[in-house]
């Protein structure tokens, strides 16, 4: 079990400056609004034992160098339980953050919703959720961060509905608290690292490297482009809210072989050459630094699918889904159509590299739905709110490399190939012996020139020094 904060220990370890907002006022009858008896009495001996007249503590703070709202909760005080003044609280929080354009950091720790107030209580779930929804609408990001515990509703709507979910390590986090699960539950399966594990948890961060790692995605979700790697305003507006147009991004240049394939074959050797650079160099010599989302929040999460935000060109915000150059899972087609969403929402350009021998179809894949969730990818770059570029850097093997490609704005590198079918796979369905394997390769005109005189991609980028 992680270590247990109180609200403001955990305001000090995520931010500085902090400045409690006005509280809403709310008269209650003698113990409460079921009349619970001693309802009263538990809340006073709360108040002695915690400080806090209530659940959570609200207010602003500045995080690195951006001033965020943070939604603190109380655990101690009756389990931080979410009743009609925590609604109130959190309500006049999120229309703080409206008002002034701020990001949402809620520092999540409860049980629940509170029994005392019964269904009165389990409704201000519904003016959560609201909340949150105004925020994203208005592109203002929201960050959770899951304390030990995070149960119940407020798992169920300020965590698992944020922008960007980081957790404690060995927080116990789920939506059934501990005593009211079947009695032969697995204890493991609630945790932080099984959340992530099932895609739901972006990345389970140390305590002490919460407030660098808040301060890196508050940076990266909330500066200006054109301010990304030098001084951050302290309130900020991204261009979606603002209105403003989003230029696409520059593709990266290329870091293999520089010359061009002679034959379709070559093209597919070069290609499948391990020595060929991956997904992950060519982020890393494209974004200064780089924050990663990972899991498509529908119990799966694929590693050969990278996904995040980095500052990029210029010190431009972009987020980017990149393919490793293994057979995509439905989990990854998630994730990217998830990041893609995520990026119009908050107005930043989009990168993809498309590197994959395609889509995976074991039968696994068919049972996690790998049809449709290749069908949501297709969708969402094709309703991008913001633009997307592509760069081909190795296999493009078709449909589930694709659905990742930007329609009149994909490039490639000068070791990369896309067919509409591996070489191999198309001889076999023209029930081809394997010598015409490679005549096959250079019929599909599968080489980067021949797609761009195919009118495929709009270009090969250069080498890297050239």
């Amino acid at each position: 079990m992680t270590e247990r904060f109180s609200a403001r220990e955990a305001i000090a370890l995520a931010g500085d400056d902090f400045r409690e907002l006005p509280v809403p006022m709310r008269e209650f009858k003698p113990d409460g609004p079921l009349s619970w008896q001693g309802y009263d009495d538990s809340r006073r001996r709360a108040l002695t034992r915690t400080g806090e007249d209530e659940s959570v503590v609200c207010g602003t703070a500045v995080i690195g160098s951006t001033r965020a709202v943070l939604i603190a909760f109380e655990f101690g005080f009756l389990g931080g339980s979410l009743g009609e003044r925590t609604g109130d609280r959190v309500e006049a929080a999120y229309t703080h953050a409206r008002a002034h354009r701020l990001p949402v950091v809620s520092l999540v720790a409860t049980g629940g919703s509170r029994m005392q107030e019964g269904m009165l209580a389990l409704t201000q779930l519904q003016r959560v959720a609201r909340q949150s929804a105004l925020a994203r609408e208005a592109g203002l990001p929201q960050i959770a961060v899951l304390r030990d515990p995070t149960t119940g509703g407020g798992w169920a709507t300020l965590g698992a509905g944020a922008d960007v979910t980081l957790a404690l390590p060995g927080a116990q986090v789920g939506f059934a608290g501990s005593r009211v699960r079947p009695s032969d539950a697995d204890p493991a399966a609630y945790t932080a690292e099984a959340q992530m594990a099932a895609g739901a948890v972006d990345a389970v961060v140390r305590e002490e490297e919460l407030r660098e790692t808040l301060a890196l995605w508050l940076t990266l979700l909330t500066a200006p482009a054109a301010e990304a790697e030098g001084e951050v305003e302290v309130e900020v507006e991204s261009e979606a809210a603002s209105g403003g147009e989003v230029e696409p991004v520059p593709p990266p240049a290329a870091l293999g072989a520089p010359g061009l394939p002679a034959t379709g074959w070559d093209a597919v050797r070069h290609a499948r050459s391990p020595e060929r650079p991956r997904a992950a160099a060519y982020l890393d010599a494209y974004f200064s630094r780089r924050a990663a989302i990972g899991g498509d929040r529908c119990g799966g999460s694929d590693d050969g699918m990278l996904c995040g935000f980095g500052s990029g060109p210029a010190g431009r915000t972009v987020a980017y889904a990149a393919q490793c150059g293994t057979a995509t899972r439905p989990a990854g087609y998630r994730t990217a159509a998830r990041l893609i969403r995520l990026a119009g929402r908050l107005g930043f350009p989009v990168l993809t590299l498309v590197d994959t021998p395609g889509a995976a179809n074991d039968a696994q894949a068919e049972r996690q739905g790998a049809g449709s969730a290749i069908a949501d990818l297709f969708a969402a770059v094709a309703t991008a709110r913001t633009p997307v570029t592509t760069l081909v850097i190795g296999e493009g093997g078709s449909g589930g490399a694709l659905a990742l490609a930007a329609p009149g704005n994909t490039w490639a590198t000068p070791d990369s190939y896309f067919s509409v079918i591996a070489p191999e796979l198309a001889a076999a369905i023209l029930k081809r012996p394997a010598s015409e394997v490679r005549d096959t390769a250079d019929q599909l005109r599968i080489r980067p020139q021949d797609l761009v005189e195919l009118g495929v991609i709009r270009g090969i980028v250069e080498h890297a020094g050239r």
